[in-house]
């Protein structure tokens, strides 16, 4: 899908003859708050349809990163996501926030799938997209906490990676120089392009909605969304709606195995090792309490009994 409109002028920077077009790894996240064993499927995986559905934020943090780089060396912006047919609610919000095209990556063979499956699956709509400088990514989704697939992404692409990336100090002559974040201060790296960078959450505060994105990119469609529209109605047709919708830049491609160079038994379930044993509801509660008196005889009390469960000494 593609955009004419130019950015906010708020975040527009004078641009350089160097331009570097990103591409940004999204995901629609369960939200997790709501996490309980009744959400949760006999193969261990999340029924996602039970919970509300919300933009990973971490993903934000690397959407703004790739629409700083195009703010001030030009360039373009696609943002992708793997998952069900609603996920492409988080890719009208990437285009209301300033992303160029965006791409939906669903299968039912893609479903299921894990750390190692996902890398597999996105490298390759990454490769099929093409003609990319960066590709963003949050550390990782709230959903699984691994912060694998990124890393695993860049593996599959075969291009260096950066972590825990919290702020890009320069890109020139196609290098780039990043500071990263490590236990007790930070360090600066140099990288040639392509690379992947994963992004923390506390690295950039993400740009809000432009109105006038949000009222341009409401109505935009993937190719399910618009076969949905047809079921019942013997007046409209796909193919129509498509070139429609194309024509007025409203359309987010689908990719699904037809259109991507997989091996199906890489795939979902199938290409996925990694197996959750079972999953259980745990329930924090209070047990019994000593309340202890604010005197000298009080805090002796405390410390014998902290030192009676070996907390001290």
């Amino acid at each position: 899908m593609t955009n004419d409109k130019e950015p906010s002028t708020k975040y527009k920077q004078p641009r350089t003859k160097e331009m570097y077009n990103s591409i940004v790894l999204v995901k629609q996240v369960p939200d997790t708050t709501n996490i309980s064993g009744q959400v949760m499927k006999e193969d261990g995986t999340v029924n996602r349809s039970k919970l509300p559905a919300i933009f990973n934020f971490e993903d934000k943090v690397a959407l703004e990163f790739a629409l700083q780089i195009k703010d001030k060396y030009g360039g373009k912006v696609t943002a992708i996501t793997m998952g069900p047919p609603r996920a492409s609610d988080v890719l009208r919000e990437c285009l209301y926030m300033g992303a160029d095209e965006a791409y939906l990556i669903t299968d039912r063979k893609f479903a299921g799938a894990d750390t190692l499956a996902t890398s597999y699956v996105l490298s390759e709509a990454i490769k099929k997209i093409g003609n990319y400088d960066f590709v963003f990514a949050g550390r990782q989704a709230i959903d699984g906490d691994t912060a694998q697939v990124g890393p695993q992404t860049a593996e599959k692409l075969n291009i260096p990676q950066i972590t825990y990336a919290e702020e890009i100090l320069d890109v020139k002559n196609r290098t780039a120089r990043i500071r990263r974040k490590i236990e007790g201060g930070y360090e600066i790296l140099e990288s040639k392009l392509p690379v992947l960078v994963t992004v923390i959450k506390d690295a950039a505060e993400p740009r809000p909605f432009s109105a006038k994105r949000v009222m341009a990119y409401k109505g935009a469609k993937s190719l399910l969304e618009l076969e949905k529209m047809v079921e019942g109605n013997s007046l409209l047709y796909t193919d129509q709606l498509v070139h429609e919708y194309q024509s007025r830049s409203l359309f987010i491609p689908t990719l699904t195995t037809d259109d991507l160079n997989v091996d199906v038994e890489r795939c979902g379930v199938k290409g996925s090792p990694t197996k959750v044993f079972s999953i259980e509801s745990v329930v924090l509660a209070g047990g019994d309490h000593v309340r202890i008196e604010n005197s000298r005889i009080g805090m002796n009390m405390l410390i014998d009994k902290l030192m009676e469960d070996h907390i001290f000494g």
